[in-house]
């Protein structure tokens, strides 16, 4: 999952970043309204962390923007204003949620589990595909009750073949999930990932669920889908 963080303060971005990062997201972080506006609209986030008091514009203007050019990507402000008329300004500019500082990381990752859950209402703390289970709260994988153990980095990658099961994901839309912007299309470090998944996830039974599929991607599924 690939977050944004729109935060000028640099030891908060740092904090998030790392916090995230900890827990397989891809973290992208911008210090200003206007860079952060324009890049959640030409990329694809799962969600925002935006701060209220930024130098160039407030959050609450960013917010609203973005709603009018139409991202619906979900957005959780931060501020270090705690009143009712504060929160209900971001909330009426289209923030999803509200944080005050200071908080608690937990806090902030259980808000962005939360609003990951209500984007996608078919989506529980646990996912399930065939015999292949992921707890995402306690962040554990099994597969026919056998228990897997993944880096964080699996864990992201396995994650968002499981979101999207019995899809084609290409290597450009993993890369964006799953990497930060930093990462470097031409790299095969997916195709290493891939591979390393495979080891864990299929090797030890009976009929494998990741699969390639030549000339597009990669795909989560019950059935070869070259055959």
């Amino acid at each position: 999952m690939r977050v944004l963080v729109i935060e000028d303060n640099p030891k908060i971005a740092s904090l998030i970043e790392e916090g995230f990062k900890a827990q397989g997201y891809a973290v992208d972080k911008v210090e200003s309204g206007h860079e952060g506006e324009n890049k959640a609209a030409e990329q694809h986030y799962d969600t925002i962390i935006l701060d209220i008091m930024l130098p160039d514009q407030d959050g609450v203007q960013v917010c609203r923007n973005l709603r009018r050019r139409g991202v619906s990507t979900p957005v959780l402000m931060l501020t270090a204003l705690s009143t009712t008329l504060d929160k209900v300004a971001g909330l009426d500019a289209g923030a999803d949620d509200y944080l005050t500082k200071p908080f608690e990381f937990d806090e902030l990752l259980a808000r962005v589990r939360a609003l990951l859950r209500r984007g996608e209402a078919q989506e529980a703390a646990v996912l399930r595909f065939e015999d292949l289970e992921m707890d995402l709260v306690h962040r554990t994988v099994t597969r026919a009750g056998q228990k897997i153990k993944l880096t964080t980095k699996e864990f992201a990658l396995l994650e968002y073949l499981m979101r999207n099961p019995e899809r084609v994901l290409s290597r450009a839309s993993i890369g964006e999930h799953v990497w930060d912007m930093d990462f470097d299309n031409d790299s095969n470090v997916i195709d290493v990932y891939i591979s390393m998944l495979r080891r864990k996830i299929d090797r030890a039974f009976s009929h494998p669920l990741i699969h390639t599929v030549i000339g597009t991607g990669y795909v989560l599924s019950a059935t070869d889908p070259n055959q």
